[in-house]
């Protein structure tokens, strides 16, 4: 499909009534997993979307195309406000969480594993491991909080068990910065993958931001603290990623095609009837979105939509499933990685006085005081093992014993064997 030859609703038949913009909820307990992750990276993407809208109207003072903007921003704000309402009132924050998680391992294992950009799938495969390990303490959480198993909510499609051990991702804010992808030459795919990972975990940091002085107990309220400044030190490196010498319109083009091509990725891949209904409508609206930018691009800066993306028809669309293998692989190889300004490396190479070790013993003082750790502890004080949903053991021996905390691995030198990350042919 090619947005650029399609004919989508127009912009001012786009607006709804308060009863249209209220949904129909899925069901918790019907819902396919993928369906709600689904609807988390829409919500995610509208939300940059549209943030992005506010920040480009921050930085002009032309009347006209503040109006423009304004115009497009208030659909796509309704839109986000729909997606969100899709989430039924008998869900638990917690149970969502899950939802969350899961979409933040197995979107980033599929960018990754089609990504020809050997910095930018480090980037991808190297958070993977750090998201994957949320999974799992959260997961904790919520059984020992609700009773709730999380494998149900997952569909048995990801595997929960430790990662890099949340303990070790906090690294000194420079050591999170990484190199532009120079836009003008990067495969289409590679583009919308940085765009993509970026909302998504946008999406993530703000959830976990707003939802921790909410959460119903001390616990979980320090879990979600931790983990939200963890997101942000993702949501540093993959923005990063996206090339800033793009102007702001190309960007406001890219935005709009992303959007398109995230939505008809959803639409071919749905399995609910309502939901898909969803996408498709909302698709039909970002067409539109993207000719707007695309007639904006022509009359502020004089270019060709050509020139930003030289051919409009999409990449093979996003499929959101099971990728236990190539998460289990990275995880294999790839443990024992930090980063360091902007490269990865194993830990047992740094120097002892880098950033990293002292960051660490800054925020880290004692293994008593963090909030990921103190989470499994108590589960195996109560239960004397941790929840996992395993289909074999990890292929990590360090992580295998389920009635410790490994909080070593990813941290400390010889804490595990690690080889290096590897790049797509």
């Amino acid at each position: 499909m090619n947005p650029f030859s399609e004919k989508g609703t127009p912009i001012l038949n786009q607006f709804r009534s308060w009863q249209q913009l209220y949904p129909r909820s899925y069901d918790k307990c019907e819902v396919n997993p993928y369906t709600k992750t689904r609807i988390i990276l829409m919500n995610g993407t509208e939300f940059e979307a549209n943030w992005f809208s506010h920040q480009l109207s921050r930085h002009t003072c032309d009347l006209d195309l503040r109006r423009e903007l304004a115009l497009t921003r208030a659909v796509e704000k309704q839109q986000q406000q729909k997606l969100f309402l899709l989430k039924p009132c008998n869900e638990s924050a917690l149970e969502h969480t899950i939802s969350y998680e899961q979409l933040a391992v197995d979107l980033t294992a599929f960018l990754a594993s089609r990504e020809k950009d050997c910095y930018v799938k480090k980037a991808l495969d190297f958070a993977l491991l750090e998201d994957f390990d949320h999974l799992y303490r959260y997961s904790d959480l919520l059984e020992m909080e609700q009773g709730v198993a999380a494998e149900r909510l997952v569909g048995g499609y990801t595997e929960i068990m430790p990662g890099r051990p949340t303990i070790s991702h906090h690294r000194f804010p420079v050591d999170n910065v990484r190199r532009c992808v120079d836009f003008g030459s990067a495969d289409i795919k590679t583009k919308l993958a940085t765009m993509t990972i970026t909302a998504a975990e946008q999406q993530t940091m703000n959830y976990y931001m707003n939802l921790s002085a909410f959460a119903p107990s001390d616990i979980a309220r320090r879990l979600y603290e931790e983990i939200a400044l963890v997101e942000e030190e993702h949501v540093t490196q993959y923005e990063d990623l996206m090339d800033a010498n793009s102007t702001w319109l190309e960007m406001l083009l890219l935005h709009e095609y992303n959007e398109c091509y995230l939505y008809w990725s959803c639409m071919l891949t749905e399995t609910d009837d309502y939901i898909k209904s969803v996408w498709e409508e909302n698709l039909s609206m970002e067409i539109s979105h993207l000719h707007k930018a695309a007639e904006l691009l022509k009359k502020y800066e004089h270019k060709d939509p050509q020139e930003v993306i030289p051919d409009g028809k999409f990449p093979e669309p996003i499929v959101l499933g099971e990728n236990i293998g190539y998460v289990r692989d990275i995880l294999k190889n790839t443990v024992q990685f930090t980063s360091a300004l902007d490269e990865y490396v194993k830990i047992c190479d740094l120097p002892e006085d880098a950033n990293f070790f002292v960051y660490q013993g800054n925020v880290n003082p004692s293994v008593s005081v963090v909030p990921s750790h103190n989470v499994i502890d108590m589960r195996l004080s109560r239960c004397g093992r941790d929840y996992r949903y395993e289909v074999a053991p990890s292929p990590v021996k360090q992580l295998r014993n389920r009635c410790v905390d490994n909080t070593s691995v990813g941290r400390e030198r010889c804490a595990a064997e690690s080889t290096n990350f590897t790049c797509n042919e």
